[in-house]
């Protein structure tokens, strides 16, 4: 039985050995997404991923591009400041219909936020238990059978914290370019080196390739910039550290929402213009990531 039509139920079923869920799920590689420039979001937990999601979203929208965010966390906030609201997850709607896929309709988990763009939660399954790599699988399933990728230009996957587990990496299946979001100090670094070796281990695989890396929360890169010279990695674009972008996330709205100020005005063209480099494209980064020693003795000052 193909992994990737087992309910969660079933993965998580009493009498199985601790850990044994833990194995990878083989996603089924007939489901891809081949109608829409498709991007994933990662980065170190807490430090921006969904905002900088939301925000790449509507500046796509901007342009004129149909857009779809699907969120990859059990908290399903991506897409709350697109749609002012928590939306319910793809498992949780699955979860009415006892996991029978067929009785959903597109509007049961699919949910028009800001300017157009669709958003999408996937969720995941409950803490300790089964494999996010599943719930991407099943969400993309979805899509494609409701062909609701057939009227999309970009996609963009914004997925949860480090990548401790293939199922962190399951995005990157169906991503044509990963950008990595990070600030200028160690501990987001080092999680971006880790981002690093699991899109070099998927790339070998797959067609997807480091796009770029993208400066949040910070007045300064020069960090980011040694480590980005020694790996072979390329700022995509940098947003300081602004009060209005945290304002921004209570007032549940994105940056091209908020009141007309100059940073917010210069926050927004930055956005708009990392949106239009991502949708010009451009050659992938052959990035080599660090051994964590190296990037202890890297990062710091003399």
């Amino acid at each position: 039985m193909d992994v990737t039509h087992i309910p969660v139920d079933e993965i998580r079923r009493p009498g199985r050995a601790d850990g044994e869920g833990s194995v990878q799920v083989q996603m089924d590689p007939a489901v891809k997404i081949d109608t829409a420039k498709v991007f994933a979001i990662y980065g170190k937990g807490g430090i921006g991923k969904s905002t900088t999601s939301s925000n790449l979203s509507a500046a796509f929208s901007k342009m004129g591009k149909r857009v779809l965010q699907i969120g990859c966390d059990p908290k399903h906030d991506s897409t709350f400041t697109l749609t002012k609201k928590m939306l319910p997850t793809v498992i949780d709607v699955l979860e009415t219909v006892d996991f029978h896929a067929e009785e959903l309709r597109p509007e049961d988990f699919v949910f028009e936020g800001y300017n157009g763009v669709m958003c999408v939660e996937a969720g995941g399954p409950p803490a300790g238990t089964g494999c996010g790599g599943y719930v991407v699988g099943q969400t993309v399933k979805l899509l494609k059978e409701h062909h609701l990728l057939e009227d999309t230009d970009v996609v963009i996957f914004d997925v949860l914290g480090d990548v401790v587990c293939g199922g962190f990496a399951a995005p990157l299946q169906h991503a044509e370019r990963a950008m990595i979001v990070t600030a200028n100090d160690f501990d987001s670094i080092f999680a971006m080196n880790r981002i690093v070796q699991a899109i070099g281990a998927k790339a070998k695989n797959y067609k997807v390739r480091l796009g770029g890396v993208i400066a949040n929360r910070s007045a300064a890169t020069d960090q980011i910039d040694k480590y980005n010279e020694r790996t072979g990695l390329r700022l995509a674009a940098h947003l300081p550290d602004l009060d209005a972008i945290r304002r921004s996330r209570l007032k549940k709205c994105t940056l091209f929402e908020m009141e007309s100020k100059p940073e917010i005005e210069a926050a927004q063209r930055e956005y708009l213009r990392l949106a239009a480099a991502m949708w010009t494209g451009g050659e992938p980064l052959p990035a080599v990531p660090l051994k964590d020693r190296e990037i202890f003795d890297l990062l710091g000052y003399d």
